[in-house]
């Protein structure tokens, strides 16, 4: 293969790279289509590069852009729309929910969203809107509303 196949070789797994980037997720591949890229235009310039070389340059540029990716991330971390996505008890944190077995000595359940839950708080009727202020074990914690002004 010559000179020129090779260096296209290179930049054809460099977008081949990128595409499956695209498609898969997480940032890693990226990384390596860089390398591919770097190592396509190293061939260009460079073309009586033994194979072994371009491999091992292959190696060394997936080595340095895969640092180079770490600390940016590092650096400038990627920050999320909703900080509590997988965190499905803080996310009921300062819910109004209706109580659908009475509080009675402290223990009852609520209604959240389509399920009930078991709660603990201050003794409540069916009916009555609640605010849950935590989640400990698996129970909501709630309290009655606070009165409107």
């Amino acid at each position: 293969m010559g000179a020129i196949g090779a260096a296209g070789a290179w930049l054809i797994a460099a977008l081949v790279l990128g595409i499956a980037e695209l498609v898969v997720p997480g940032v890693f591949l990226v990384f390596l289509a860089i390398a591919a890229a770097v190592t396509g235009v190293a061939v260009f310039v460079l073309p009586d590069l033994p194979v072994a070389a371009q491999l091992a340059a292959f190696a060394v540029w997936s080595a340095v852009t895969v640092l180079i990716g770490k600390r940016w991330y590092r650096d400038y971390p990627v920050e999320g729309g909703d900080p509590m996505l997988n965190d499905r008890s803080a996310r009921l944190v300062g819910q109004v929910v209706v109580v659908e077995a009475a509080l009675v000595g402290g223990r009852g359940r609520v209604l959240v969203g389509d399920g009930s839950w078991p709660a603990r708080g201050e003794d409540a009727a069916v009916g009555t809107r609640v605010t849950i202020t935590n989640v400990v074990d698996g129970e909501v914690l709630v309290a009655p509303l606070a009165p409107s002004s």
